[in-house]
């Protein structure tokens, strides 16, 4: 775990503002014991977990494809190859939607703006990160492969095998 707890705490009021803003659909699907708190929600994701990022091309439509992303320091962080269309997709507008499903164990989606990192200044934190699970070599790969932060607007993470019953 990479957060600390003002991390935690930050994560927490994300959560909690978003569902507070959310449509009554979604609120009762993620029923408050389904809700993750923030400290669930980093220890059921850690490491690199695979989320499906939604951008947006230059006339609107939405693109989707997965991508290795680690929620690290409360932010869903991600890279893609600089050929990528995606790449493309977030230099001209940084409005990106993610998404992780493990079965109906884990549902997280997160809403935002992707920051642009700098892997090799400001964000070397979050490079020594990913060098650890792809070893030493990552950052060699088709040079250095930009990468995001998710700047989220709204998240929800909920565990849908929490099933509430009605008497």
């Amino acid at each position: 775990m990479h957060e600390t707890p003002e991390d935690l705490a930050w994560l927490q009021q994300v959560l909690d503002d978003s569902y507070a803003r959310a449509g009554d659909h979604l609120r009762e699907i993620h029923t408050d014991a389904a809700r993750l708190t923030a400290e669930a929600l980093v220890a059921r994701t850690e490491g690199m977990r695979v989320f499906v990022v939604a951008t947006v091309s230059a006339d609107g439509r939405p693109f989707t494809g997965p991508v290795d992303a680690f929620l690290y320091r409360g932010r869903v962080h991600f890279g893609t190859s600089p050929a990528a269309v995606r790449a493309r997709h977030l230099a001209r507008e940084p409005a990106v939607s993610a998404t992780l499903v493990e079965g109906e164990a884990l549902v997280v989606t997160v809403h935002g703006r992707a920051r642009h990192l700098d892997l090799r200044g400001a964000d070397a934190d979050f490079a020594a990160v990913t060098r650890a699970h792809y070893g030493s070599g990552w950052d060699e790969w088709e040079g250095a492969p930009p990468a995001y932060a998710i700047e989220p607007v709204r998240m929800f993470a909920a565990d849908m095998t929490v099933h509430v019953t009605s008497s």
